[in-house]
C-alpha cells in the first residue's frame, strides 16, 4: 500500500509540474484552449520545422495584419479619425470654404455619418486638408504629441492602452519563430509609424498604409519633404495585396484582419502555394469592447464572414476565443 500511494504521489508532482510547465510555456495565455488557438499553433509548428512537409523557409516567413480593428479598437470611429477631426476643428477659422465643402462642412456641424460613409478617402481629405504644407518632422511631431495627450472615452485611456493582448502576443509569437510582421492598414501611413513600435513592435519600416503625396523642397536651406493635398495610394480592399507586393515584394503565408476591407488581403495570401493561414477578428463581445460586423459603418463584416468557411480562414471570436482583450485586463 506505501508503494502505491508513494507512486500516485510521485505521479501528481509529475503531472504537477509538466502542467505548470506547459502553462508557462504556452505562448499565448490570453486565447482559449480551443480550435482557434490550436489553429494557429498548428500553423507555426509545421511551417517552422524543418522535418515537416509545409516548412516555409525564413525569408519567406511573412505575416501581415490589419490595424484598425485587427490589433487596436476602431470603434466608435478610427483614431486616426479623431485625430484628424480635431484637426480640422482647430483650423476653420482659417478656412471659411470648409463651411460649405464636404466632408468638412459635416465635421463642422458634428453630424459624423458622412464621414463615416465616405470612408478612408474622407479620412484622407480630412488629413491632407488639415495638414498640407507641413513637413513629414511636423505632421510625426503632432501624430506624437495627440496620441500621448489623448484618451478614447469609454476607457478614459491612451489610444495605445487599447491594443489587443492576445494579438501581442500572437506578434511575439510569431516573431519568435522567424517571422516578419507587417502591418497593412488603410490608415494613413505617416499617422501610425511614430507609435507603432512601441505599441506592437513593427518598426516604421515594417507599416504599409495609404499615402498622400510628398514633395521635396528647400525650406530656409535645409531639405525637407512636404505633404502635399493630393491622395498617392489607397491601401484599402484590393489596395492591400497591390502594397503588399510593391513594398514588400514577397506574398505573405499568413494575414489577420476584421473586416470586409481585409477581404482581399486574405484571398491574396491563402491562394499561395503551401501551408497558409487566414484569420478574422469577429467583434463579439459589448460588454468588454464592442459587438458589430454586417451593420456596423465601421469595420463592417459580411462578405469576408461569409467566405471564411469555403477558404478555411480562422474566425477568431472574441468573446470565446479571448480571455482577456487589453493588457490592463490582465490579473
Amino acid at each position: 500500500m506505501k508503494h502505491l500511494i508513494h507512486a500516485i504521489v510521485v505521479l501528481s508532482c509529475i503531472l504537477h509540474f509538466t502542467l505548470a510547465g506547459a502553462q508557462a510555456t504556452d505562448p499565448l495565455p490570453s486565447w482559449n484552449d480551443g480550435p482557434t488557438k490550436v489553429s494557429i499553433l498548428a500553423f507555426v509548428q509545421a511551417v517552422t520545422d524543418a522535418k515537416s512537409p509545409d516548412f516555409v523557409a525564413v525569408p519567406e516567413r511573412i505575416a501581415t495584419f490589419d490595424n484598425d480593428g485587427t490589433l487596436w479598437v476602431e470603434q466608435p470611429m478610427y483614431a486616426q479619425m479623431a485625430f484628424a477631426i480635431e484637426r480640422v476643428r482647430i483650423l476653420a477659422p482659417r478656412h471659411p470654404e470648409w463651411t460649405s465643402q464636404e466632408p468638412f462642412q459635416s465635421v463642422l456641424k458634428g453630424e459624423l455619418l458622412p464621414v463615416f460613409e465616405g470612408g478612408e478617402k474622407a479620412l484622407l481629405q480630412l488629413l491632407m486638408a488639415s495638414h498640407a504644407g507641413s513637413t513629414t518632422v511636423d505632421f510625426e511631431r503632432a501624430v506624437a504629441a495627440w496620441i500621448a495627450d489623448t484618451k478614447a472615452p469609454r476607457w478614459s485611456r491612451p489610444y495605445t492602452d487599447l491594443v489587443y493582448q492576445p494579438m501581442l502576443e500572437l506578434l511575439a509569437y510569431l516573431r519568435a519563430n522567424e517571422f516578419k510582421t507587417y502591418i497593412v492598414s488603410g490608415g494613413v501611413v505617416e499617422f501610425m509609424r511614430p507609435w507603432a513600435e512601441k505599441a506592437y513592435g513593427i518598426p516604421p519600416e515594417q507599416v504599409i498604409g495609404s499615402s498622400i503625396q510628398t514633395e521635396f523642397q528647400m525650406r530656409g536651406g535645409k531639405p525637407v519633404l512636404v505633404r502635399m493635398p493630393e491622395i498617392e495610394f489607397i491601401t484599402d480592399k484590393g489596395g492591400k495585396p497591390v502594397a503588399i507586393n510593391s513594398h514588400i515584394g514577397r506574398r505573405p503565408i499568413a494575414a489577420f484582419g476584421n473586416s470586409d476591407s481585409d477581404l482581399e488581403m486574405l484571398q491574396w495570401t491563402t491562394a499561395g502555394s503551401g501551408r497558409r493561414l487566414g484569420l478574422l477578428v469577429h467583434h463579439t463581445d459589448a460588454e468588454r469592447e464592442y459587438a458589430y460586423d454586417r451593420t456596423s459603418k465601421i469595420g463592417s463584416l459580411e462578405t469576408a464572414l461569409e467566405a471564411a468557411p469555403a477558404n478555411g480562414w480562422v474566425v477568431a471570436d472574441m468573446k470565446q476565443d479571448w480571455k482577456v482583450i487589453f493588457p490592463f485586463d490582465k490579473k
